[in-house]
């Protein structure tokens, strides 16, 4: 894994643009320890700047900026291609038909120029997965090989002779990719990298808020994708490749592969066969995406938790492994938030060489003044902590982790998944008017309650669908009951606040970001029209963002089997009574894990991979979340209104309401802000034009 940043622009002078790419990357450095260099162009018009973490061919041979054979294009690549032996293969096929015909190299044959090993016509400098793409690209064109190629990547490719920038990023998002144009003196520029702070030491970086993008943030946790916090920079889509020159400098991302389009072709073309042999047909999906993605010229491990997409892919992995597989653990004191000794279990009875630790509370939250560097824009899924955590056990042994993120997704793994169409088939029979006062009734009652109501009926419930922190479900259902229809629940569902253009100051009108992505979703039943909207929103600008900046923190890098998009597509054509069923979820994946884990050691409730972040807010968070939260400080910051903070501040305190989550967004912008105050000022802040 790696980071990359550069720019396009009116050349002036190759040396002054080496020095503005060099400071640009050099803020990648965590991505990539191992290597560094730029490239620029002879007229400065264009530069590259790369950041190293070898994992695939760790000699010379695999260093970037890389030419191709021919030299006609540069690339600079952060990710994996896993099929590119595959690839190799094919191109060097290709190569021996032509030299046995007779037609020689100038003919078609063009891997045969240059320096290098030569292999039947073939030359190859290396072996890694960036130089076999740079030749795909010279045999298939670009579009193909990406089409072609499976893997997790962000790429930037320089035509040189054709003077065009093509941005690449993969299919569901496991890679990001920053671009904007910006202005300095008067003249434009095209920025690109990996994360925002390269972009940021840019001199043409103009570093104004987006407070469009700041309301869709306090909405969902996270800023969705096209927008960054940022004006003028956005984040290339998955699945999209974008390309500009000179002669056309604002063209428009183009998709190569669509999640909406891959939904709808499986469900237009179901699976003939029965469960068993479906099950048998995923099982060989998931073996060969984990089989190609433990590939490496460096340690290789993984994530476990002891749920059940984790243990399927440490699973697989040890079914495959010719020693034991490293697997990791961070578990927390705290009860209700405490994976360890499930993972234990799973981890014993598989065979893996595992490493745990148990997180002290003081421990985990001394990861809170970090997190404004390791999300380089507000972010605040609170997980983001154990997320780091683990990340950096991980470290210590390996270079490479695999996880289980994406399996939820696919295969209807959150509860909400299995309650809120229910839900909804019952209420929307009832007036709305008598909804409010029973989601008042609801509110009124604090979530503490509601847990010692809930807790003697836990046994009752089917393992798979019992809640932790029941009180915290109930309010946030309370929240959705008045809802016009199921888009709009469902949006209440996610969202942490329901109407968070009142919130920022400056910016007007209901954001139809959610509902937009959601009636894109035309086909399927509800279930799958909300895991489908979720692989387009929730999974790459929370779940995967989360993963890659808390992973690349420690230069360790995580790849998820799951998001495979063959995977992906099988998916796709099972019947939704093969995910989730009243009281089950994911139970074709289950029954795959049934080979090689007694359910007894998996069936528990879902607890996602969270903190005590309301119990912190009363007490050892307080005072800091006090000062960030201060009305005279809001105010002179100029973004958001005091007043509707500072009230749920006060309910969270007293315990009448739970806000964690809805404050925890607040804290996190507030605390990025606080880090960025020099350069992001209000004072500097035109608001949106």
């Amino acid at each position: 894994m790696c980071g990359f940043a550069g720019f396009l622009s009116q050349g002036r002078g190759i040396k002054n643009s080496i020095i503005q790419v060099k400071n640009m990357t050099q803020a990648l450095r965590h991505r990539g320890p191992d290597q560094f260099d730029v490239w620029a162009e002879t007229d400065g018009s264009l530069a590259f700047g790369f950041q190293r973490l070898a994992v695939l061919d760790l000699t010379l041979a695999g260093n970037q900026p890389m030419y191709s054979t021919s030299e006609r294009y540069v690339i600079i690549f952060n990710g994996e291609i896993y099929n590119y032996q595959e690839l190799r293969d094919e191109l060097e096929s290709g190569c021996r038909r032509l030299v046995a015909s007779g037609q020689g190299p100038e003919d078609g044959c063009r891997m045969t120029e240059g320096r290098g090993r030569k292999m039947e016509g073939v030359v190859w400098r290396g072996h890694s997965d960036t130089e076999v793409f740079l030749a795909g690209v010279e045999e298939w064109g670009i579009r193909r090989t990406v089409e072609k190629s499976v893997g997790m990547f962000a790429f930037a490719l320089w035509d040189r002779r054709e003077k065009v920038l093509t941005l690449g990023r993969d299919r569901l998002g496991e890679k990001p990719l920053y671009y904007g144009h910006q202005k300095a003196n008067g003249r434009s520029v095209f920025l690109f990298g990996s994360e925002l702070p390269a972009l940021r030491r840019h001199p043409a970086f103009e570093g104004r808020i987006n407070r469009q993008a700041l309301s869709l943030y306090l909405r969902y946790g996270e800023v969705p994708s096209p927008f960054s916090i940022f004006q003028g920079i956005s984040k290339l889509p998955p699945g999209h490749l974008l390309s500009v020159s000179a002669k056309n400098p604002d063209s428009t991302p183009e998709p190569f592969w669509s999640l909406r389009q891959t939904m709808a072709a499986g469900i237009g073309q179901p699976w003939a066969g029965n469960f068993e042999e479906a099950a048998s047909e995923l099982k060989h999906l998931l073996r060969q995406s984990v089989r190609g993605q433990m590939v490496a010229d460096v340690p290789v491990g993984a994530f476990l938790s002891g749920g059940t997409d984790s243990s399927t892919i440490v699973a697989l992995m040890q079914e495959q492994s010719s020693r034991p597989v490293r697997t990791f653990t961070v578990g927390f004191r705290e009860e209700g938030y405490n994976e360890a000794d499930d993972a234990r279990r799973v981890a014993r009875h598989l065979g893996t060489e595992h490493g745990e630790i148990t997180v002290a509370p003081q421990e985990a939250r001394e990861v809170i003044p970090l997190l404004p560097e390791i999300y380089s824009e507000p972010f605040a899924d609170s997980s983001q902590i154990p997320t780091f955590l683990i990340s950096r056990l991980a470290r210590q042994r390996v270079t490479v982790a695999l996880s289980g993120d994406g399996g939820d997704e696919l295969f209807g793994g959150y509860n909400r998944y299995a309650f809120a169409p229910r839900a909804w088939q019952g209420l929307r029979w009832i007036p709305q008017p008598i909804r409010s006062g029973l989601s008042r009734g609801m509110k009124g009652i604090p979530p503490g309650t509601w847990d010692s109501l809930f807790r003697p009926l836990e046994r009752l419930l089917p393992t798979p669908v019992r809640l932790n922190r029941w009180g915290e479900k109930i309010h946030k259902g309370a929240e959705v009951l008045a809802s016009p229809d199921f888009g709009e629940l469902y949006h209440g569902l996610v969202s942490h606040w329901n109407q968070p253009e009142q919130l920022v100051r400056g910016q007007s009108g209901k954001d139809g970001f959610f509902i937009r992505k959601f009636g894109e979703m035309t086909a399927g039943h509800a279930v799958e029209r909300m895991m489908a909207t979720d692989g387009v929103t929730y999974l790459p600008d929370d779940i995967l963002t989360k993963v890659d900046r808390a992973s690349m923190a420690v230069s360790l890098e995580v790849r998820a089997p799951f998001l495979d998009h063959r995977v992906v597509g099988f998916a796709w054509r099972l019947p939704l009574k093969w995910k989730v069923r009243a009281s089950a979820t994911k139970v074709i994946v289950r029954k795959i894990l049934e080979e090689y884990v007694p359910r007894s050691l998996t069936e528990r409730p879902k607890m996602g991979f969270g903190v005590p972040i309301s119990d912190w807010l009363r007490g050892p968070l307080r005072d800091w979340a006090e000062h960030l939260l201060d009305p005279v400080r809001l105010a002179e910051e100029g973004y958001l209104e005091a007043a509707p903070i500072r009230e749920r501040w006060r309910e969270h305190l007293t315990g009448r309401r739970n806000w964690a989550d809805a404050l925890w967004v607040v804290l996190m912008f507030q605390a990025w802000l606080a880090k960025n105050t020099d350069s992001f000022a209000a004072g500097r802040d035109h608001q949106d034009e």
